[in-house]
């Protein structure tokens, strides 16, 4: 079906007649909305330097990750869109498809001032998708001086 002001249009700009049958005009095809499954991401935080060290307790980690991460602006409003999961001293996290790593760095740094550790640890991006809580590198100071 074409709308009735399409043959004017035809007649006042020729061009468009030689256009492709498959190519629309601006404005008259109708938008699609996809509702297949959203993209799962995963991402992990690598705890391990630390937890061997006693410093910090990846359990507590992950209850801080679970009780702060927003989803749609409300915190503890995870369900089935964010899930967290501990193994040993690594954390995963698998989110669907509107979810920032940077997020999972903004977050982990927030624990490490609650903890008063920002001063000695780190969070490290290895590759990209992950993290990992590392210590600053103090005796390349000391090698310097």
């Amino acid at each position: 079906l074409k709308p009735f002001w399409l043959k004017t249009v035809v007649q006042r700009l020729p061009f468009i007649s030689s256009l492709p049958a498959d190519m629309a005009l601006k404005g008259l095809k109708k938008k699609v909305v996809n509702k297949g499954k959203k993209a799962q991401l995963k991402f992990t935080i690598d705890c391990q330097q630390p937890a061997d060290d006693n410093i910090i307790e990846p359990k507590d980690l992950e209850k801080f990750l679970n009780s702060r991460i927003k989803v749609e602006g409300k915190t503890g409003n995870l369900g089935e869109r964010v899930v967290v999961s501990r193994e040993k001293s690594k954390i995963h996290i698998s989110a669907e498809a509107p979810f920032s790593k940077h997020y999972l760095k903004y977050i982990s740094k927030k624990y490490l001032k609650m903890q008063q550790l920002r001063d000695f640890l780190r969070v490290v991006a290895p590759n990209k998708t992950s993290y990992e809580l590392r210590y600053f590198n103090i005796n390349e100071d000391n090698e310097e001086e």
